[in-house]
């Protein structure tokens, strides 16, 4: 049997949405559809758009035995709160920041990910109850999330081997899956370009949600010109650009010795392949995931480039 890594990320957070309406209230306003929890989901990823269809706060949904809570960035969880508020208007609903009394926790690596000890263990206090655990919805390979009160934080010991909050990172990159605040800015990224579409966070037929017209469009009619994609090179930093020659064509996000994520022009990559011209980041040759740029070369073939 092979055990989970399990790392505590001190930097995620947590909103609760608790009442009769908590349901209605998100499927109004979020990228994703809360129907998938009556099909049986325990947790679904999604984001809430500007009005001009751009990423403000990007989260896990999940359910919870008073309602939903909501796992983001641990330093938006106050402005993702007043935010919501915003949209609650009449609509019975109770919107918290709870980050103080509760850890954010990944596990990946072990034989099914989450031993049944996770949720009882052998005398365990009361307050095991209040653990909540998912299966991160992006990507199959990425493992668990668990949501625990500052009483359960033990469980970690008895359920795994400790990680680091960088293994996990690594274990991140490694998958290409990206993360708001880190691999591209909040405020100022359409889902698309965050590899929503790729990665279970924006439904394309749930209907109306704020910005919904701008990500339908760039769905159905736009090629998207602009990713986060996994790279490589050596001396890889954050925040470095990728230049064309001189000509700045993204930055650098997360990094791992060595790899990292970055949300880059894939037109502008393309030109580069096809004219043999030096691709860097941070002055150092860097490479970048084939993958993306077959996926891009596909959708150029079908669809007009994206004006947005």
């Amino acid at each position: 049997m092979t055990t989970a890594k399990i790392a505590l990320l001190p930097d995620r957070g947590v909103v609760s949405v608790t009442g009769e309406d908590a349901a209605k209230l998100l499927q109004g306003v979020v990228t994703n559809d809360m129907a998938a929890f009556d099909n049986g989901a325990k947790a679904v990823h999604a984001g809430l758009l500007s009005a001009q269809g751009k990423i403000q706060y990007e989260f896990f949904i999940v359910k919870s035995a008073a309602g939903f809570l909501l796992e983001t960035a641990r330093d938006r969880t106050a402005d993702l709160a007043k935010r919501l508020m915003l949209y609650k208007l009449r609509a019975k609903a109770e919107i918290k920041d709870v980050a103080s009394a509760h850890t954010v926790a990944a596990a990946w690596g072990g034989d099914g990910d989450a031993p049944q000890t996770w949720q009882h263990p052998a005398g365990a206090p009361d307050a095991h109850r209040d653990v909540c655990w998912f299966r991160d919805p992006r990507h199959p390979d990425l493992g668990l999330r668990l949501i625990l009160t500052t009483a359960t934080d033990w469980v970690i010991g008895q359920a795994g081997t400790a990680a680091s909050a960088d293994a996990y990172l690594a274990h991140r990159i490694a998958l290409g899956v990206p993360e708001g605040g880190r691999d591209y800015p909040l405020g100022d990224t359409f889902p698309h370009d965050a590899d929503f579409d790729l990665y279970q966070g924006v439904s394309f037929t749930k209907g109306c949600f704020v910005g919904q017209e701008v990500v339908a469009r760039m769905e159905h009619k736009s090629v998207v010109r602009k990713r986060v994609v996994r790279v490589s090179g050596p001396g890889l930093a954050p925040s470095a650009e990728v230049k064309l020659g001189d000509v700045v064509i993204g930055a650098v996000g997360s990094v791992s010795a060595g790899d990292g994520l970055a949300l880059v022009r894939l037109d502008r990559v393309a030109e580069a392949l096809d004219g043999d011209k030096p691709l860097t980041a941070g002055g150092q040759p860097v490479e970048i995931d084939p993958a993306a740029i077959a996926r891009y070369r596909e959708s150029v073939a079908s669809k007009p480039a994206a004006t947005l």
